[in-house]
């Protein structure tokens, strides 16, 4: 059971093992090589939003729509993911 949580936490992809946070890198890389100069605007809000998104997402999908654990497993609280699951159009 341990080694279970210990592989969750590292956030690797199952075929490269690449940490989440180098596929951020590369991702981020990739966007300042595309801007030609030019300054982009709310950047940290783009960014959290294109990782909030598919991460509610993919919670939900885990928990079959049970907004309980999905809170539980984010380390949120009820409240607060039921908000971001509506700004994400997740929910109604």
């Amino acid at each position: 059971m341990a080694d279970d949580k210990n592989k969750n936490s590292s956030l690797t992809t199952r075929k490269g093992k690449m940490p989440l946070c180098k596929h951020t890198e590369d991702a981020l890389d990739q966007y300042f090589n595309t801007l030609n100069g030019d300054r982009p605007g709310d950047l940290y809000d783009l960014v959290i939003g294109e990782v909030e998104r598919p991460l509610f997402k993919a919670v939900m999908d885990y928990t079959q729509g049970n907004q309980s654990q999905a809170a539980g497993i984010l380390g949120l609280n009820r409240g607060t993911l039921r908000k971001k699951l509506r700004t994400y159009s997740l929910i109604q």
